[in-house]
């Protein structure tokens, strides 16, 4: 979606409206889907049935390619634009390929990012419904996380007979919004309206009930993290669960049709699976595992993406989904733009069309961090040069003969403004590149102590020198000890913008020190949350949000949601 022609005003919405969508019957019978195992929403989108599982669970899986990127910048990036613009070059050379997204989140939309479908010939479709309330899947897990917190001041309001601790309630309140107000609020005020305490808001896709059911096998399994989802302590100091307060059928009766993965299609007619929205920097980042794990029967070559940088949705796609879902990646690709090397080499935004062969090697440091970051992971990777009309040929060959020194291969995408036909080379490295034996492993072994990981995580990926806990976080770590939950991967809330906890620090600092503020732990999810620096769970809009651009035109498009 950042990949614009410069010099030229295009949207992508226009772009997506001159493309005639395939009904989805057909989508899916490409894919091997029978319509008896969707469910219709429209004729464009469809959820697939629980049934659909049952049928393909005993084929033998695709192999499956991560989309990645440098650190996230103002000059943009375009990892999903990649991600959906690989999986039609793929199926352009005979490769049936399905990808496997992220849902976009209404925060995002309406603040400083806009749409999360791709861009110019290189978009999911239809984009505007899919940017929007899509199936309902962010709405149904919103009222779900606000039915437990209800529940949660209801069972105190009615005699509290499990003696939880007002003072001690861990979980917030959520909404599908950016909105910097809601960060801490007071509960409970005027007469008869309960007991007055300190409370919250996070945005929906942090919550542990996003990454509950991005990460659960089925409705079983989602009713049993649902179960462990810890609401807070009482006053003997033991963790209080959601089952414990009678909430969670009612929980499961609002997420039985979130669960189901949503099919739709890029504009040239790849299938897509989208499902699930956790954000990278305080969340884990990685669509659900049911999407991917259908996706890989069904397909040859699965393609999906992690958020923000390497350093976060990677390391999270690695050691936290394929950890528990026990997936093997076949590769892995690293999205970087000549555009975003020159700002992390210092040049301002202002000046990226102007080539800078000085300042692009300064930013080079950046890309080497993220690549030799991948390699400890054993992954084979691929760096996608997502091109811009003003990046020069000079500029270009740099970058590629930059990453051979590496002893990674490079190759130009130009999938916003031909599409498939624009990943071509990409594709070929790609597919190459999962071709060889894989030697995946894990950044730290689960026997590790929190602590331990979390140490692992800032020297071996960011490059710290050392971590600075708060004493709330100490005195968390030694209950996640108590409780005996140390085998939980650690999922870092972290600012996307930079390796330090600081987003003005650019290129591959090293020997920083990484502040810990706070830690939560996501008993249902089986994560250990490590906030770091100043990191907040609920974002605010910008000076100008994205919502100020958007409206309904009179033959009732949607303009500005790009």
């Amino acid at each position: 979606m950042w990949n614009v022609e410069v010099g030229h005003e295009t949207t992508n919405l226009p772009i997506a409206g001159r493309h005639g969508m395939k009904p989805i019957v057909e989508i899916a019978k490409a894919a091997g889907i029978e319509e008896q195992d969707l469910e219709l929403y429209g004729k464009f989108k469809a959820k697939l049935s629980d049934e659909l599982w049952e049928k393909v669970k005993d084929r033998p899986d695709g192999k499956l390619i991560l989309v990645t990127a440098m650190n996230p910048n103002p000059a943009g990036a375009g990892k999903t634009l990649t991600t959906i613009g690989l999986s039609q070059s793929l199926n352009a050379l005979g490769k049936k390929t399905i990808a496997a997204l992220r849902e976009p989140s209404l925060g995002p939309c309406m603040g400083i990012k806009g749409g999360a479908t791709g861009g110019g010939q290189a978009q999911i479709l239809p984009a505007d419904e899919i940017n929007l309330h899509f199936t309902g899947d962010i709405h149904a897990i919103t009222s779900a996380h606000n039915l437990l917190a209800a529940m949660i001041d209801n069972h105190i309001f009615q005699g509290n007979p499990r003696r939880l601790n007002p003072k001690k309630i861990v979980w917030k309140r959520a909404m599908d919004m950016n909105d910097r107000a809601l960060r801490n609020i007071v509960v409970g005020v005027g007469d008869g309206n309960g007991m007055v305490r300190e409370d919250g808001f996070m945005i929906t896709t942090a919550s542990e009930i996003m990454a509950i059911l991005c990460l659960s096998e089925n409705l079983a399994d989602l009713r049993e993290r649902l179960n462990q989802i810890i609401i807070g302590y009482d006053f003997d100091d033991e963790p209080v669960r959601a089952e414990e307060i009678h909430a969670v059928e009612a929980m499961c009766v609002l997420l039985k049709e979130a669960i189901k993965p949503n099919l739709v299609q890029t504009i040239e007619g790849t299938p897509v699976l989208v499902h699930g929205g956790p954000f990278a920097n305080i969340a884990h980042g990685c669509s659900s595992v049911i999407a991917t794990k259908t996706a890989l029967k069904l397909a040859d070559y699965v393609v999906t993406e992690a958020g923000f940088g390497a350093d976060l949705g990677a390391e999270k796609f690695f050691d936290i989904k394929c950890r528990k879902a026990g997936l093997t990646p076949a590769a892995a690709v690293v999205v970087i733009t000549v555009r975003a090397l020159k700002y992390n080499g210092g040049v301002k935004v202002s000046d990226l069309s102007v080539a800078n062969l000085e300042a692009l090697e300064r930013g080079f440091a950046n890309v080497r961090r993220h690549i030799e970051n991948l390699k400890k992971f054993g992954v084979p990777t691929v760096v996608a040069i997502n091109h811009f009309t003003t990046d020069t040929q000079e500029e270009i060959d740099a970058v590629v003969a930059f990453c051979q020194q590496l002893g990674v291969e490079a190759a130009l995408s130009d999938v916003w403004a031909e599409g498939s036909k624009g990943g071509i080379e990409l594709a070929e490295e790609v597919a190459r590149a999962a071709e060889q034996p894989s030697t995946f492993r894990f950044l730290y072994e689960e026997n590790q102590t929190t602590r331990k990981k979390i140490e692992t995580v800032v020297k071996e990926i960011y490059r710290g020198s050392d971590v600075v806990f708060s004493p709330s976080a100490l005195k968390t770590l030694q209950k996640i000890e108590e409780m005996g939950l140390t085998h939980f991967p650690v999922c870092m809330a972290k600012t996307p913008y930079s390796f330090t906890d600081r987003a003005d620090i650019m290129g591959a600092p090293t020997d920083f020190t990484i502040s810990v503020s706070e830690i939560r732990i996501s008993a249902g999810a089986g994560f250990i949350v490590a906030l770091t620096g100043s990191l907040v769970t609920m974002p605010g809009l910008p000076k100008k949000p994205a919502a100020e651009s958007l409206y309904v035109d009179e033959d009732g498009n949607i303009v500005g949601l790009s």
